[in-house]
């Protein structure tokens, strides 16, 4: 685990939070995560809205936005509830994930291309990729 990745696990302290502002990384401490997050190349960049699951074994390369996509509406009057990010997922650089009403899913082992944008739940081992982000392959296929 690096330093970014302690960091994280960390968060909770205001000093960590204060240490992770230099690589530009926005985690909040409400932000549910599993064991053995990777930030690859230190995940600078990314963020992350409050109401997300992180499964165990997750991959965020950088630059990395996982939240709403409705960020323009106050909390209150967003139909969104919560975005779960499955366990061994991968987010490759630049890609955006974003839920919209109700519980957007990413399935386990999912993997979200370079710059692509998911706004949509995802099955199991699926590649995902362009803009909008469209089902491209399976990872039991590569």
């Amino acid at each position: 685990m690096g330093l970014p990745e302690k960091l994280v696990s960390l968060r909770k302290h205001r000093w960590a939070r204060l240490a992770l502002l230099p690589l530009n990384i926005s985690i909040p401490a409400g932000v549910q995560g599993g064991k053995d997050l990777r930030l690859v190349h230190y995940g600078m960049g990314s963020v992350v809205y409050p109401e997300v699951t992180l499964g165990e074994r997750v991959r965020i390369y950088q630059n990395v936005t996982v939240g709403r996509k409705d960020a323009h509406v106050s909390r209150e009057d967003s139909p969104f509830e919560w975005l779960h990010v499955g366990d061994d997922v991968v987010l490759f650089p630049g890609c955006v994930v974003l839920g919209g009403a109700g519980v957007t899913r990413i399935g386990n082992g999912t993997i979200v291309g370079a710059n692509s944008v998911l706004m949509n739940s995802t099955g199991e081992n699926e590649i995902w990729a362009g803009n909008p982000a469209r089902l491209v392959g399976h990872r039991r296929d590569l």
